[in-house]
C-alpha cells in the first residue's frame, strides 16, 4: 500500500530549484548592497570641490602627471595638495565662489577633504608606477578622465578583470609616451603587440597582489 502520493516525487527537485534560486538572488543582493560603493562602475562621489576633469584634462589638455606627479615612482597616485592647485588658480580665477574650499585650505593649511573614488581593499596590492612603468596608460583602468566632469569608476576592478589583463597584456600596452594619452588607441600590428609585451610578464600567481 502506497502511503505518500506519487507526486511527491517532484519535491527534491522542487527543493534544490528553489534553493538554487534563493541562494542566486541571496548572492546578487549581497553582491549589489553590501559590497563597498567604490566597487561599483559608475560610482562618482560628490567632492568638496567642484573639479572637472573635462576642463582640465580634456579642454585644456593638462597632462595627468601634472596634478598626480608622483605616479610614475610611487605605488599611489597622490591627490595634488592645495598648493597645486593655487600654483594656477592665485592668478585664474582667483576669486571664482567655487574656488573658496581651495582658497579657505589655503590659507588655513588644513588640507581638502577630497573622497576617494578608486580604492582596493586592504588585502589587495596595486603599484601604479609598476604599471604605467609597463605601458600601460591611464584610460586602461579610469577609462576617459578627459571627458569626465565627475570622475566615475569606469571598470569594475574586480580580480577577475585584473586577471584577464596579467593573463594577456599585450592589448593592454602602449609606447611610454603615451601612457596619459586619453585619445591613444591601439592600431599597431600583431607583431607590434608582441614587442611591446616582450618584456612584461605581469605575475598570476596570489603573491603578486595579495602580500
Amino acid at each position: 500500500m502506497q502511503i505518500f502520493p506519487k507526486t511527491l516525487n517532484i519535491l527534491p527537485l522542487a527543493l534544490a530549484f528553489v534553493t538554487f534560486v534563493a541562494g542566486g538572488a541571496v548572492t546578487g543582493i549581497v553582491w549589489f548592497y553590501f559590497s563597498p560603493k567604490n566597487f561599483q562602475v559608475g560610482y562618482a562621489p560628490e567632492q568638496p570641490v567642484a573639479y572637472s576633469h573635462r576642463l582640465h584634462a580634456g579642454q585644456l589638455g593638462m597632462d595627468c602627471r601634472y596634478c598626480h606627479a608622483n605616479v610614475e615612482s610611487s605605488a599611489e597616485a597622490m591627490v595634488p595638495p592645495t598648493q597645486t592647485c593655487m600654483g594656477c588658480h592665485t592668478l585664474v580665477k582667483a576669486q571664482s565662489p567655487r574656488l573658496q574650499v581651495v582658497r579657505d585650505s589655503w590659507a588655513s593649511g588644513e588640507p581638502i577633504e577630497w573622497v576617494r573614488v578608486h580604492k582596493l581593499p586592504d588585502h589587495a596590492y596595486f603599484n601604479h608606477a609598476a604599471h604605467l612603468n609597463a605601458g600601460v596608460g591611464c584610460a586602461s583602468c579610469h577609462g576617459r578622465i578627459d571627458q569626465m566632469e565627475v570622475v566615475a569608476i569606469s571598470q569594475p576592478l574586480g580580480m577577475g578583470w585584473c586577471l584577464d589583463c596579467h593573463r594577456n597584456p599585450g592589448p593592454h600596452l602602449r609606447p611610454r609616451d603615451q601612457i596619459t594619452n586619453m585619445a591613444w588607441e591601439q592600431t599597431a600590428s600583431e607583431e607590434a603587440v608582441q614587442a611591446l609585451a616582450a618584456n612584461v610578464h605581469p605575475p598570476e600567481n596570489c603573491s603578486g597582489c595579495h602580500r
